[in-house]
């Protein structure tokens, strides 16, 4: 008897329930109540240090929009076309309101036309966000690049005052620009040990500020200076 109560009174609220969320869901859908109307979008990034307000801006919508006459698909592409945001995603809240959260790329070194600087995430994903001024703080690259330019970046981070441009030849090594017009071959199998070499054959013999035009790396057993 006790579980046939138990029952039929769960069985009530359930339906209680069912109807009240069917008639909230009507009610939205009509734009009646307070949850019908986008209130607010709040925006997040994964980095608390990015200017969001291009993410705002691409994310806003007119006032007294109807919450089920949002296209998230449209404004998650918009929010895309930001320059920096690897990923987003849009969800509409039960209050109505709207969530855009972003993962963005982390500049590690710049990539340059020639002309422009561009910031450069790890994965060689050129970032739509140039300027014409160089940081000098940074290594700065050109041309096709390969899928993960993190340690090359680390590595020729130490030679920063004396780096122009690195330059990824014909799909499988480095070439290393000097500012003083020095190019640099670095070997194919394990350019970051050949650079270690070099800056300290630099830091012994001074030899990126000598009148040389190349510095070949290639040979394990040499290095051919010209």
């Amino acid at each position: 008897m006790k579980k046939s109560l138990w029952f039929w009174l769960s069985f009530v609220v359930a339906i209680i329930l069912a109807i009240y969320f069917s008639v909230r869901v009507v009610m939205i859908g009509l734009g009646h109540g307070g949850a019908a109307m986008v209130h607010s979008i709040s925006v997040s990034a994964d980095q608390n240090d990015k200017d969001l307000s291009a993410l705002a801006a691409a994310a806003t919508i007119a006032p007294n929009t109807r919450v089920y006459s949002v296209d998230l698909d449209m404004l998650n592409n918009r929010v895309m076309a930001v320059p920096g945001v690897k990923n987003a995603a849009v969800r509409r809240l039960p209050n109505g309101n709207i969530s855009v959260r972003v993962a963005m790329y982390r500049a590690v070194a710049l990539w340059t036309d020639g002309q422009n600087f561009f910031p450069l995430s790890a994965d060689g994903t050129i970032v739509n966000k140039p300027t014409d001024v160089r940081d000098a703080s940074h290594v700065v690259f050109r041309g096709t690049l390969p899928q993960d330019i993190t340690e090359i970046t680390r590595a020729a981070h130490n030679l920063v005052g004396h780096l122009d441009t690195l330059e990824w030849i014909e799909d499988r090594r480095w070439n290393l620009y000097t500012n003083n017009g020095i190019t640099v071959m670095l070997p194919e199998q394990n350019p970051i040990a050949a650079i270690g070499a070099l800056i300290s054959l630099n830091n012994n013999h001074q030899i990126l500020n000598k009148d040389i035009k190349l510095i070949d790396m290639r040979d394990d057993a040499r290095i051919l200076v010209k």
